[in-house]
């Protein structure tokens, strides 16, 4: 198939070279040339704007960090919107409902097609192919996409509705975000009583308290102090605050959005937005006097 992928960041660079890999022809674009040389090398075509990706191929992906990134690469000049070719755009970004909908409205009136499909699962999803892929848009273009979306990770269509995609990401991260505070608080809480934070990651896991906090960042990036696990905390503060407005929204009750946004709040303040998420235990910690985790994953009062 041929294909567009405009980003090559820590999400997108993957995501197009597994595409590569898989024997479809992609036209690349990023605002960064070493970026694009990377997949040139490895067969892609270099375009050099995203309305020449778009003059080029029918379907065009995009991995892009913000919501003014999609808006303008979408539906600015020089975007998707004045391609000659293109029939559909794909935003593998995560930007919220209603900015999908903006964009879906404003193509529909080039009758270019959105399809929403934010993924989850991180970097490492990424590079192995495992994310799980959220689309929503006509059914027709999904069944069209789906056999390059396979090739990223695990499809599900959650509807035809514009911004459906996008709701359940924001649902996805939410939950995501609490589990990485809220293991970062009780981990700190046994610490500053004196239990070994190895000892009690490995029962958590073992029991009802497991999540994907417990189960992936800890062991990988916080225990041993790398905070390495490929994902901004600029992303996820922006991922929890497009939840609390899509609830706010709706009427919904957030008490416990609220809390956790606070709590995330303090670590792009206190980390800095392009600090690696599992920092989030880092203000805990320095609130309780300890340091969770080591070179032997033992702990210690500061």
């Amino acid at each position: 198939m041929e294909i567009g992928f405009i980003g090559l960041g820590n999400m997108g660079f993957p995501m197009a070279r597994r595409l590569v890999e898989a024997g479809h022809q992609l036209t690349v674009f990023d605002t960064r040339k070493e970026a694009v040389e990377r997949l040139t090398a490895r067969g892609a075509q270099a375009a050099s704007s995203p309305k020449e990706v778009a003059d080029r191929v029918e379907t065009v992906m995009a991995s892009l960090p913000s919501l003014q990134a999609s808006l303008e690469v979408a539906t600015g000049a020089g975007g998707v919107i004045e391609g000659k070719r293109v029939k559909r755009f794909v935003d593998l970004s995560t930007v919220g409902s209603q900015m999908a909908v903006r964009i879906h409205d404003l193509l529909a009136k080039r009758n270019i097609v959105q399809i929403d499909s934010p993924v989850s699962g991180g970097v490492g999803g990424a590079e192995k192919g495992t994310l799980a892929v959220m689309v929503s848009g006509p059914r027709a273009d999904y069944e069209t996409l789906k056999p390059a979306l396979d090739v990223i990770g695990k499809v599900f269509f959650i509807g035809e509705k514009p911004g459906s995609g996008q709701t359940m990401k924001l649902a996805n991260n939410f939950l995501s975000a609490t589990a990485m505070v809220a293991t970062s608080e009780a981990v700190v809480m046994g610490v500053k009583s004196g239990l070994d934070p190895a000892v009690m990651i490995d029962v958590i896991n073992a029991g009802s308290g497991m999540n994907t906090a417990s189960r992936d960042k800890f062991p990988r990036s916080v225990l041993p102090r790398t905070f390495d696990f490929g994902f901004a905390t600029g992303l996820m503060v922006k991922d929890v605050r497009l939840c609390l407005e899509e609830m706010k929204s709706l009427g919904l009750s957030v008490e416990v959005a609220e809390a956790v946004g606070r709590l995330w709040e303090t670590v792009i303040r206190e980390a800095g937005p392009e600090s690696d998420f599992t920092s989030a235990i880092k203000p805990i910690e320095k609130a309780a006097g300890v340091v969770v985790g080591g070179a032997k994953g033992s702990h210690a009062a500061k």
